[in-house]
């Protein structure tokens, strides 16, 4: 009898994929090293936690959890719809804005095809690129006059579309370097790409713009066939634990995301608690203001220490330390938990996300020590 190993089995993209690697939970730090008080600021979480409109919600929704999800996700369709303007017919709900993204490489691309993002994207892109047999096509970040800014170099990705191409990952603001293109150049990108080539423009980090930067860019859904944007409620809305996205688009679109969509992708707990969030203008106010008095501690902090940063617009911010992987390291002894961002080809710095002022605070107080550490 013949035998085979199980990834001889997978699909030749399967089996040269690194899995994602998520921020390190609390609790394993605390069995690996059994560090206590622990400061975690490596996954971009809302540290204010949940709206407490959407625990109420939870707590009122909790009876049902034997029956079904609503699979179509009227009730939160609706209040997305009538927020955004859009038809409900124009929205896919996913688990998590990831899910989304998968969605669109699941319908879209082959081994055939190609798709194009920038360096130092989002890992998820080349994740779900390769997990279908496609091509990825990198294009180099920027190299701005004053020295590298690490931004999408959008021009460099335009140029890599060819006829291979089905598939555009745009992130913005993008994770992990926290840099933004502005709308009008986003927009000009857009109307370049070919109507067979599906744009998707990550959203993820939207609400963390400051006013003057905010643009409604459904517009542009209205115009473009090929246009999808991918938002998420795991953010702003403090609702990552739940895994619930969105996905806006023309309706012929969605049908289509639709058609490879899992039955019942968003659990019932998730579209309740979604539905109240979204509503709760009051927390994301407070949560905005908490992330700009945030970032201001932590770079002015990060400054005095000497240390470059890159300025960001979503609730993190990238720091270059030297030996990343080491003062990574050194920080874990001391109790607080980041990010390193070598998988993303940046292996001098690290991604913080903002935390609560006395959760920065510990960062900046242990910081130097675990650099010290790192390079002796």
């Amino acid at each position: 009898m013949k035998t085979m190993k199980a990834e001889q089995l997978a699909l030749p993209g399967v089996r040269q994929l690194t899995p994602y690697q998520p921020g390190k939970p609390i609790s394993e730090l605390e069995r690996e090293l059994g560090v206590s008080n622990i400061v975690k600021l490596a996954s971009n979480e809302n540290p204010l936690g949940p709206s407490p409109k959407a625990l109420e919600a939870l707590r009122d929704e909790i009876g049902e959890l034997h029956l079904y999800p609503d699979g179509g996700g009227f009730a939160l369709k609706a209040a997305l719809s009538a927020k955004l303007g859009v038809s409900p017919a124009q929205i896919t709900l996913g688990n998590g804005s990831n899910d989304v993204l998968e969605l669109a490489a699941r319908a879209f691309l082959s081994p055939e095809n190609s798709a194009v993002f920038s360096e130092h994207a989002f890992a998820v892109y080349p994740l779900v690129t390769q997990a279908v047999g496609a091509k990825a096509q990198v294009a180099a970040a920027h190299d701005g006059s004053a020295g590298p800014h690490y931004g999408h170099d959008l021009e460099a990705m335009a140029a890599l579309v060819d006829a291979s191409t089905r598939l555009v990952f745009v992130a913005n603001p993008n994770n992990p370097t926290g840099t933004f293109a502005p709308h009008a150049d986003v927009e000009r990108f857009i109307a370049r790409i070919p109507a067979d080539v599906l744009i998707v423009l990550d959203e993820a980090y939207n609400e963390y713009l400051p006013p003057a930067l905010r643009f409604d860019t459904t517009a542009w859904v209205r115009k473009h066939r090929n246009l999808l944007i991918a938002r998420t409620f795991s953010k702003i809305y403090g609702l990552a634990g739940l895994r619930i996205g969105y996905g806006i688009a023309q309706a012929e679109l969605t049908d289509l995301l639709n058609r490879v969509r899992q039955p019942f992708n968003v659990n019932v707990l998730a579209q309740v608690a979604a539905l109240a969030a979204l509503g709760d203008l009051a927390f994301q106010q407070q949560s905005y203001e908490l992330n700009r008095r945030g970032m201001q501690q932590l770079v002015e902090g990060f400054h005095a220490l000497g240390l470059q940063t890159v300025r960001s617009y979503g609730n993190f911010v990238m720091v270059r330390v030297g030996p990343a992987a080491k003062v990574y390291q050194a920080l874990l002894e001391r109790g607080v938990i980041v990010r390193p961002i070598a998988n993303y080809g940046l292996p001098d710095w690290l991604r913080v996300t903002i935390g609560l002022p006395e959760e920065n605070a510990r960062l900046l107080q242990a910081l130097p020590a675990a650099i010290a550490a790192a390079r002796g």
